[in-house]
């Protein structure tokens, strides 16, 4: 069986590690709308990002 020619230090192998664990997103609710939504993102229905307008919203077709 193979064995290692050196040894692997401890940040290296850290390094590696770091993505091994799952971290769920982020999420808030809304306070205009109370949706739930994905943090630092502009909602696409109503076009809201942190309770300012910026943009126009599929709601707003209408």
């Amino acid at each position: 069986m193979p064995h290692p020619k050196r040894k692997i230090s401890k940040s290296r192998r850290d390094k590696r590690r770091t993505h091994d664990n799952a971290v769920a997103s982020t999420l808030y609710v809304d306070k205009a709308s109370g949706e739930i939504n994905l943090m630092h993102r502009v909602n696409p229905e109503t076009g809201m990002y942190k309770g300012r307008k910026v943009m126009k919203g599929t709601k707003d077709e209408a």
